[in-house]
């Protein structure tokens, strides 16, 4: 997209900029007008970029995606939708259009020591805290999406987990979208200070009409702390998503994410985390597309110091006219000997007009490691039908059979049953279910 396009957002931003959280703090102001500054010099990003060469945003410059204002937000919350993804062992966080909602969240029993609140509520009682972190895992030079979300964030999540607490239950956002060709844009950050645990899921759904969300979570892992992320991305078929999670990890710290996406029309999703001394990290994820669905994936690991542990697997299935992108990099530093790094991509096709494009990287410039990838890209196995069928399973029954096998490896991965069974859910729905008992699973 040019920087003419951007022009649109930009003069729309001076009559939104006072509703913003935030516009008493003139280090936060600063960062939002760097941030516009760029943005309407560089526009969205194009094809012309290299990690955005697979995915063309130039859809959304049929619309303007307005943000919605506080004393806009639908009264009417589809209570139906929101009940059939909200978990019951979880404590809940809800974001309607771009805006926490105290009255359907659920935080009772929470640690007094524990901060979970909205970015809005944060920038006033945490303003210290939050000029310390926010824009320190990813930078508006990111590319011009984070530059956007910078300016734009109307709301979002705080998160602070004292040193040694480990929260007994995990901590659900949910972001709501119910307002057509609207902008929700949110900004998030999670701080898990030294031996802390967090589990956090992020929860994306909107009724069935057009909206760009546009989501950046910063996540701070502390000193031998362990934090895991699971993303569930549910958008409506109409809607464009773009999510990002920027990781700083201390020493000997552990990150986990498990990334599904189901949703969008277009949907594109960055992971980057940063590895200390001895940090571990796991990757996974599960794209599932049909239709003319346009899924990008784009993960990168920096390994900056030695003895860092990373493991990737990526996994698509794609039908109709479906494209999936999957751009893994992990990058090992100078100093970071001893790194131990895996990561692997793979993709099925169940139709001749579905396609998949990958492109794993190593860049690597210590010289006592252990690294590895791999991609495979096909169909499904004819021998394995063969033998289904041999033994009285139908043509059809075995391709069904098979397919949910291979989805079902990332599900099987999920240590929390409710998302697990969500997760479930969500695959079942989206592939034919002859040949597969739900109750055995």
């Amino acid at each position: 997209m040019t920087a003419a396009t951007a022009s649109r957002y930009t003069a729309e931003y001076s009559n939104i900029a006072p509703t913003l959280p935030g516009q008493n703090l003139p280090w936060l102001t600063a960062l939002r007008q760097d941030a516009l500054a760029k943005f309407s010099a560089q526009g969205f990003p194009s094809l012309r970029e290299e990690e955005w060469r697979y995915t063309n945003i130039s859809a959304i410059e049929k619309k303007l995606f307005s943000p919605s204002l506080i004393g806009q937000v639908q009264e009417l919350v589809p209570t139906e939708l929101l009940a059939s993804y909200q978990l019951p062992d979880a404590w809940s966080v809800v974001l309607i259009d771009g805006h926490f909602c105290a009255e359907l969240s659920a935080l009772e029993g929470m640690p007094e020591t524990v901060s979970v609140m909205s970015m809005a509520n944060a920038l006033i009682k945490k303003s210290e805290i939050l000029e310390t972190y926010i824009n320190k895992a990813v930078n508006n030079d990111e590319h011009s999406f984070v530059a956007f979300n910078t300016a734009w964030f109307t709301d979002g999540l705080f998160v602070h987990v004292p040193s040694t607490l480990v929260l007994e239950k995990p901590v659900q956002v949910l972001y709501v979208n119910t307002q057509s060709d609207a902008l929700a844009s949110t900004r998030t950050v999670i701080i898990a200070e030294e031996m802390a645990d967090i589990k956090v899921i992020e929860t994306f759904i909107g009724l069935d009409i057009a909206y760009l969300s546009a989501a950046v979570t910063e996540v701070f892992v502390g000193v031998n702390a362990d934090v895991t992320l699971y993303k569930m991305q549910c958008e409506s078929a109409l809607a464009y998503h773009f999510g990002g999670i920027y990781v700083k990890q201390a020493k000997d710290a552990r990150f986990i994410h498990h990334n599904f996406a189901f949703g969008g029309l277009l949907a594109r999703c960055d992971i980057h985390t940063d590895l200390d001394l001895a940090s571990e990290c796991e990757l996974n994820g599960l794209y599932l597309g049909v239709n003319r669905q346009h899924i990008d994936n784009h993960t990168r690991i920096n390994h900056l110091k030695p003895h860092g542990i990373s493991r990737e697997l990526y996994k698509g299935v794609l039908d109709d006219k479906a494209r999936g992108v999957f751009q893994g990099r992990v990058i090992v530093a100078e100093d970071a000997q001893k790194t131990d790094s895996q990561m692997n991509n793979r993709n099925l096709l169940l139709s001749n007009d579905a396609e998949a494009d990958t492109k794993p990287q190593l860049e690597i410039y210590a010289d006592d490691v252990k690294c590895a990838h791999g991609v495979t890209v096909g169909q499904l196995d004819e021998k394995s039908i063969f033998y289904l069928q041999s033994r009285c399973i139908d043509e059809e029954t075995a391709r069904n059979m098979l397919t949910f096998a291979f989805a079902n490896e990332m599900v099987d991965k999920i240590k929390i049953k409710s998302v697990h069974d969500q997760a479930l859910e969500q695959v079942l729905i989206r592939f034919p279910q002859e040949g597969v008992n739900k109750e055995w699973l």
